[in-house]
């Protein structure tokens, strides 16, 4: 495919609405938002809470499909929603969603932003609504979960006898394991990340900038009606190594290494985490860039092979691919972590930089991504590869389908 220039590819659009090309996947609304809500209402009840006060952007996502001003909520909460183990759901401060009925009401300010020095004040009335919610849902349960809100809220909530829990392992937990129709969402993410890294790849060429190259990931996502990118993760040539450094002015120069990460939270809110690196022409790709692209795919394969039911978390570090000591330093933060609507529990860090955290198990229905990053200290080069990954009853499914690169191979 002849390369053609990012700015015409805006300018003459006739590619970015993935529909055009093929159909999305069937997916029953109305049931995957009763599958979610069960499972958030189960795990409340399994913690033995009322309720949950749900702020996180993605969580008011799962609980009830509410998606306005996500970005904005997520470093000024101004919106919040009560899901209680039964009754109806209340959503404060916010506007109704396109799906579904919820009660919406005027609520109190959580953020600096709305209430200033007058937050203490606002957690107190916000500790009386919680109590009076309580008694409305005619329940006598004392106790009540809350995601990442200020403290004077927790110490206004025991002032009035009502105990209080973290509320993050419960809306983690409930999006662990996905549904179907999650699955058929999940996939049509992916295509439509697929479809904007097939943009990428055509545009490619000696004097196009790292900014123009992430613009046609993020244009393709938005107009197939995605959310976000949650970073910018692209570099070529001397910035790739190492890695974890954003799209930049830089222009890629013949014999580059562009490597990226799309981190997309894309249609219906579902996480496409697909990484590749691409060689930039005419110049032909180096013995070192095809030895560390080997390398990376050869992690890549053999960590996906461990993703299966009944594995312990401890187990599969053990088990992982053996790093070669000189890519160690450099290495990514993690071998392996589930996605969802976002980044979510587990995640798997290298063996060579310590025990995991915590331990566990995967099982059928968790989506996981497998990274590798191979740079080595002191050199220029680095090759980022990640696939997506579905646990089934046996072993994983593979997701992604966007091919690794046969020039490196």
């Amino acid at each position: 495919m002849d390369p053609v220039s990012a700015d015409q590819l805006i300018l003459d659009d006739q590619w970015s609405d993935l529909r055009r090309y093929r159909e999305p996947p069937a997916i029953d609304f109305e049931r995957m938002y009763t599958y979610r809500d069960a499972r958030m209402r189960m795990e409340i009840k399994k913690a033995g809470a009322a309720m949950c006060m749900l702020v996180n952007p993605i969580s008011m996502r799962y609980a009830a499909n509410y998606r306005n001003y996500a970005l904005f909520q997520a470093h000024i909460p101004t919106t919040y929603m009560f899901v209680p183990v039964e009754g109806p759901i209340v959503l404060y401060n916010g506007y109704e969603p396109d799906t579904g009925t919820l009660d919406v009401r005027k609520g109190q300010p959580l953020s600096f932003f709305e209430g200033g020095h007058l937050l203490a004040d606002y957690a107190t009335r916000l500790a009386r609504d919680i109590a009076a919610y309580l008694v409305e849902m005619g329940t006598d349960c004392r106790r009540v979960a809350l995601e990442y809100v200020n403290p004077s809220l927790t110490r206004a909530l025991m002032d009035l006898g009502i105990e209080t829990i973290d509320g993050s392992p419960l809306s983690e937990g409930a999006r662990t394991i996905k549904s179907d129709d999650e699955i058929a969402c999940m996939r049509w993410a992916i295509a439509v990340a697929e479809h904007g890294i097939n943009k990428v790849k055509q545009v490619l060429k000696p004097g196009v900038s790292e900014l123009q190259l992430w613009g046609l990931l993020n244009y393709a996502n938005l107009a197939n009606n995605g959310d976000w990118h949650d970073g910018r993760m692209l570099a070529s040539g001397p910035r790739i190594n190492p890695w974890l450094r954003e799209a930049s002015e830089r222009r890629v120069e013949s014999g580059d290494l562009v490597g990226f990460d799309t981190d997309m939270i894309g249609p219906n809110g579902y996480f496409a985490d697909i990484s590749r690196t691409i060689h930039c022409g005419p110049d032909k790709p180096t013995r070192r860039q095809k030895e560390i692209y080997r390398l990376a795919m050869a992690e890549v394969e053999h960590n996906m092979q461990l993703v299966r039911p009944g594995l312990s978390f401890l187990e599969i570090q053990e088990r992982a691919f053996p790093v070669p000591e000189e890519f160690r330093q450099n290495a990514y933060p993690c071998i392996m972590h589930a996605v969802g609507l976002c980044d979510e529990f587990p995640q798997i860090k290298p063996g060579f930089r310590g025990a995991n955290p915590y331990d566990g198990q995967f099982e059928p229905g968790m989506v996981i991504c497998v990274e590798s990053y191979m740079g080595a200290t002191g050199e220029t080069d680095g090759v980022k590869l990640e696939q997506q990954v579905l646990v089934t009853q046996d072993g994983c499914e593979l997701l992604t389908t966007y091919p690794f690169e046969d020039s490196l191979v």
